[in-house]
């Protein structure tokens, strides 16, 4: 199996677990992080609540849902690792496999999003939160963080496509990163940074809780893919790609961003609060790798992810043995 594997670093149990949710399913005291970053420190109502919030409850968990046959993963990696364009390898790869994007459309355009209805002037302010916050995350991470982790949560609460559902092979739905790397990753990050402060991360990680246990099985995921690459990598992709609100960001804040993905995701030395997401089975993935550019490295990357078929004992089984393992057997294509 290693030998099969050679550029995936990733444990034999964490393989095997991997191929579950396939087939049945990171202080300093200042804060900056950015090129000529504004650094006023507006006081703003952290308690303003996004008329949207509410809407979130009409999602309740029905039969219907905890019988899905459709399992979810996420792709975690930092800033520019090429997160869309490895879920686009893979939705092209498998018409059984979903790709949900990454909301940064909602977080450029806030308006757009919750006030079309009511003002709909071509002259009306358009607030970029994004940018708002990379100028001055003093004043506006616990904002963005909290919106973030919100239209996260949106994107995992829709339902699957009809096809996938009625698939009859592996379905698969597969999200751009999560509401666990937006708590994880990013929130702690800026919390690390003093960019949040201790009362504003109490509150979000109380906030966070409280919908993670609301939504349970609806937001729970099955596995992790791992985009691992230098920070150096991300910040030549970064700068290639020339997003407008990135033109700031400098490179010790990527090293952050990594350092907390390793903790998470490699030494497993986070603090998880999500019993399910503790031993969830993380899929490392060389993304050093020029794979958009690459024919030979876009074949290898598809390949490691789906030249494996499962084939499982009932679950009931699994349920009465200490480990999955002995309820596996693995299949090369």
């Amino acid at each position: 199996m290693a030998a099969l594997l050679p550029h995936v670093s990733v444990t034999v149990r964490g393989l095997r677990q991997l191929w579950i949710f396939a087939s049945s399913r990171r202080k300093p005291s200042n804060c900056f992080i950015l090129r000529e970053m504004t650094t006023s420190c507006g006081v703003m109502n952290k308690n303003t609540r996004d008329p949207n919030v509410s809407s979130l409850r009409k999602h309740s968990i029905s039969s219907k849902d905890a019988a899905s046959p459709v399992r979810r993963v996420s792709i975690e990696g930092n800033i520019a690792v090429g997160k869309s364009t490895f879920a686009k390898l893979l939705q092209s790869a498998s018409p059984d496999w979903e790709v949900m994007t990454e909301p940064v459309s909602e977080w450029q355009n806030i308006e757009g999003k919750t006030s079309k209805e009511r003002d709909s002037s071509p002259h009306a302010t358009v607030s970029n939160l994004l940018q708002m916050m990379y100028q001055d995350p003093q004043r506006w991470s616990y904002t963005f963080q909290t919106y973030s982790c919100m239209t996260r949560l949106r994107t995992q609460l829709q339902p699957p496509p009809a096809r996938l559902l009625n698939s009859k092979a592996l379905p698969v739905q597969v999200y751009e990163r999560s509401i666990y790397s937006d708590r994880y990753i990013f929130a702690l990050n800026m919390f690390e940074l003093g960019c949040i402060n201790a009362t504003e991360w109490m509150v979000y990680q109380d906030w966070h809780s409280l919908l993670v246990e609301q939504f349970g099985h609806q937001v729970e995921l099955e596995g992790i893919i791992y985009l691992r690459a230098s920070p150096q990598k991300c910040m030549e992709r970064l700068k290639l790609r020339g997003r407008p609100e990135e033109k700031g960001v400098q490179l010790d804040y990527l090293e952050g961003l990594h350092e907390q993905h390793e903790k998470w995701l490699v030494e497993k030395s986070t603090e998880i609060h999500f019993k399910k997401l503790k031993n969830i089975p993380v899929l490392q993935l060389d993304a050093n790798m020029e794979f958009k550019s690459d024919p030979e490295a876009r074949e290898e990357f598809i390949t490691k992810v789906t030249f494996i078929r499962i084939i499982y004992l009932p679950l009931h089984c699994c349920l009465t043995s200490k480990s999955h393992m002995g309820a596996l057997m693995f299949l090369s294509l």
